[in-house]
């Protein structure tokens, strides 16, 4: 499934965008968007640092009443948003500045479905290679991408959940262990220990039936019974991978 916010003042541009979006669902059933739209770029803004709301992909009108998109766009990065941003205009003149808040792409109006259809396989194509190296969290109240390869393992802390970063960093979020694990559990180096751990494989060092000892010297004991299942999945990811 993929979040998309579409967000233009005038209602008519905001649902011909919306209706060409569902056309393009509809020729490619096999994709899931969820389409929210916003006539305020200070709702949208409000939506995505208030509600952990983290669209794939936006679409924003620079020329808006309230606020300009340029500037919209610009305190949605500083917010650590990483959503990709396509700019719908009626001209060309802020071309450059959307390269400057790191927009995918700038569209000049009337957008056919010729050329929102192509923009929109790109930015599958793209989105579904980085889904394969990243996940996005909030941590500290912002919204970081945290490279998979770089996850160590993740313990629970009472109400909150630390991720282990290769680097030493330990990132606290206001999440359950289960919806951690619902992310990880996409890559197959990722394996639930117990209640309270999720591990990456590939930084196991040995098992035994009692503990996970990973190569930083973190021991991580089992629960009862849990050793041979463990074992199993150890010995697969890295036979498989051979």
């Amino acid at each position: 499934m993929y979040l998309i916010a579409l967000c233009d003042d005038e209602l008519t541009e905001l649902n011909k965008t919306k209706l060409m979006l569902e056309n393009y669902t509809k020729e490619h059933p096999e994709i899931d968007f969820t389409i929210t739209c916003f006539q305020s770029a200070d709702d949208l803004i409000y939506k995505i640092g208030e509600k952990n709301y983290l669209p794939d992909l936006i679409f924003l009108d620079i020329y808006m009443r309230e606020k300009m998109g340029i500037k919209a766009a610009q305190e949605l990065r500083d917010m650590g948003s990483q959503s990709k941003i396509i700019f719908l205009t009626m001209s060309k003149e802020h071309a450059l500045d959307a390269f400057g808040v790191d927009a995918v792409q700038y569209l000049v109006k009337p957008v056919s479905e010729k050329i929102l259809f192509s923009v929109l396989d790109r930015f599958l194509g793209e989105v579904e290679e980085e889904r394969k190296k990243y996940i996005l969290l909030r941590v500290d109240g912002r919204i970081q991408r945290v490279p998979l390869n770089n996850i160590m393992y993740c313990e629970a802390r009472g109400k909150l959940q630390c991720i282990y970063l290769v680097d030493g960093t330990q990132c606290l979020l206001r999440m359950t262990m289960a919806e951690i694990y619902e992310m990880l559990s996409l890559y197959r180096e990722f394996i639930r220990v117990g209640i309270a751990y999720i591990v990456n494989l590939e930084y196991i060092d040995n098992l035994n039936a009692e503990d996970i000892c990973l190569n930083t010297g973190k021991k991580i004991y089992l629960p009862r019974g849990a050793y041979k299942a463990l074992k199993e999945q150890y010995f697969r990811y890295y036979c498989e991978e051979a």
